[in-house]
C-alpha cells in the first residue's frame, strides 16, 4: 500500500476517494528511561530511548492507519499527517492520519 504526505501520486490517477483513516498509539515510558532523559537534558545530547520509543509508536500507528485503509479497499492513503504528543507525565502518543483512495 502507497502512503505519502502528497495530495496526489505521481504517475497514478486516484479513480475514488474512500474516506479518512487514521492510527493511534499510546505508549508508556518507564521511570528508569525517564531517569536517565531528565539527566541528558541536564548535559545535552540526545535521549535515543524516547526516539525509539517514538518510532516504535509511528510505526505501530501507521500500521493501524493501513490496516483500517486495507479493510476499506483502498490501494492507497494520501495527505497524511503525523502527530507526536505526551499526555500526563509519562506517556507517548502518535497520531496519524490520511485520505483513503483507490487508484485506477
Amino acid at each position: 500500500m502507497i502512503i505519502t504526505t502528497t495530495g496526489s501520486i505521481e504517475g497514478r490517477n486516484i479513480a475514488s476517494y474512500i474516506g479518512i483513516v487514521g492510527g493511534e498509539a499510546v505508549m508508556g515510558s518507564n521511570f528508569v528511561r525517564d531517569f536517565f532523559a531528565r539527566v541528558r537534558d541536564t548535559f545535552g545530547g540526545r535521549s535515543g530511548s524516547y526516539q525509539k520509543e517514538i518510532r516504535n509508536a509511528r510505526a505501530h500507528a501507521l500500521q493501524d492507519m493501513k490496516d483500517e485503509a486495507a479493510e476499506l479497499g483502498a490501494d492507497a492513503v494520501i495527505g497524511i499527517a503525523l502527530d507526536v504528543e505526551v499526555v500526563g507525565d509519562s506517556m507517548l502518543m502518535v497520531t496519524v492520519s490520511g485520505t483513503a483512495v483507490k487508484l485506477a
